[in-house]
């Protein structure tokens, strides 16, 4: 073979190399099938929570689709969506402000040890930005590893394990950790969650928070005990507000799970305050307003305004976090009218050629029971405990 015919040869390998890798990094479904790991079918036991009722089945709630660009045209394939969900992240990010660099390699610092029940339980001081630390627990099960692992987030890490007897059925991490994941749970940066503490950040205190939980991935990518590919997050209430934004903003996590934060914005309902100074209201002053659903004598503030001035809402962060699993544990704030809303999600995972990643759960109340926590749980272990999902992001 001459050298001429060599080249030729050697750019039709690469360009057949090149076409196979975007395949399998653009095509969850291909790339599951092509590595012979095809992603299980849901047990039976999940496969209602995957799907809307009837009365929402195929119907969207009147929100601008996360498919259309700002220039007005839709993204029609797999590759149209990498590049609009660039876009939607960017203006999302542009309307927050932006992150402080990510922590590569977050310090984490045990403090104490001690065996619970069998797991090991560990008091550790966390790298959560630059300049700021906090306090929280990893618990670690007797398994052999490397484990998958969960990011559990609340106001405080003693509920989340199960050492605060006062708010039963909020243990997700104590509970996770009983079924043989590794869990990291932490608190409020800073320890006041109305008062959350940004440092010099120049992001909403929400958008802090997707922040600290993206370095807390790396804490936990870092621990020999886990693997890095099989990491999600979860949180209730203010927790699922933080865990829907961690999630979404930072793709690494490989399943997200909220309890009842509201998932769309809704100025009928008090504790869907996206809008308070905490959240998404913050002036740059650092002035707070009124607490309170936004009236005219007291209206909303900060970046809200603007993301939904521009018709922004939380169903292009259901968006973000596609391909990957994303299950919704509802109560009275997520009714399942919120299907609606989740179904645009649903719509882009049909493009992405993958179904049953949008799952979602209902009970009446705000709190979850151990009926919604079991469907919580058999999430993570279905796709982070049982399989590896290779997905595009």
């Amino acid at each position: 073979m001459n050298l001429g015919s060599q080249v030729r040869t050697a750019i039709w390998n690469w360009r057949f190399v090149a076409l196979f890798s975007c395949l399998v990094w653009l095509a969850p479904g291909l790339a599951d099938r092509i590595y012979g790991q095809a992603v299980p079918a849901l047990p039976a036991a999940l496969q209602p929570y995957f799907a809307p009722p009837a009365e929402f089945a195929d119907k969207l709630a009147e929100l601008r689709s996360p498919l259309v660009f700002a220039d007005g045209t839709r993204a029609s394939s797999t590759d149209d969506w990498q590049r609009r969900r660039t876009e939607l992240r960017r203006e999302w990010m542009q309307a927050m402000g932006p992150w402080p660099a990510v922590i590569e390699n977050p310090r984490v610092e045990v403090l104490s040890r001690q065996e619970r029940q069998g797991i090991e339980q560990r008091r550790v001081r966390v790298e959560i930005a630059r300049g700021q630390t906090g306090e929280g627990w990893l618990l670690v099960p007797p398994h052999t590893g490397p484990l998958p692992a969960v990011l559990v987030v609340f106001y405080e890490p003693e509920t989340s394990v199960g050492l605060k007897g006062d708010k039963p059925d909020r243990d997700f991490g104590w509970q996770l950790a009983q079924r043989g994941f590794v869990t990291l749970n932490i608190g409020t940066p800073g320890g006041d969650a109305w008062k959350p503490d940004i440092g010099d950040a120049v992001c909403q205190p929400l958008s802090f928070h997707a922040y600290v939980a993206a370095n807390c991935w790396q804490a936990l990518a870092h621990m020999p005990e886990v693997d890095s590919q099989r990491i999600g997050i979860v949180g209730h209430s203010y927790g699922g507000k933080w865990s829907l934004f961690g999630g979404a903003l930072w793709d690494q996590f490989a399943a997200v799970a909220v309890s009842d934060p509201g998932i769309v914005f809704d100025e009928t309902r008090g504790n869907v305050n996206y809008w308070e100074p905490w959240y998404l209201g913050l002036e740059p002053s650092r002035v707070y307003r009124q607490r309170g659903i936004p009236t005219t004598a007291n209206p909303a503030t900060g970046a809200y305004v603007e993301l939904r001035n521009q018709g922004h809402d939380l169903h292009e962060l259901h968006a973000l976090i596609c391909p990957r699993p994303f299950l919704v544990s509802g109560g009275s704030e997520d009714p399942p009218e919120r299907w609606l809303a989740l179904n645009h999600a649903v719509a882009v995972n049909r493009l992405l050629g993958v179904g049953q990643r949008v799952g979602m759960s209902n009970r009446p109340e705000h709190s979850p029971n151990a009926d919604s926590n079991a469907i919580l749980f058999q999430f993570f272990e279905h796709f982070l405990g049982q399989s590896k999902v290779r997905d595009a992001k």
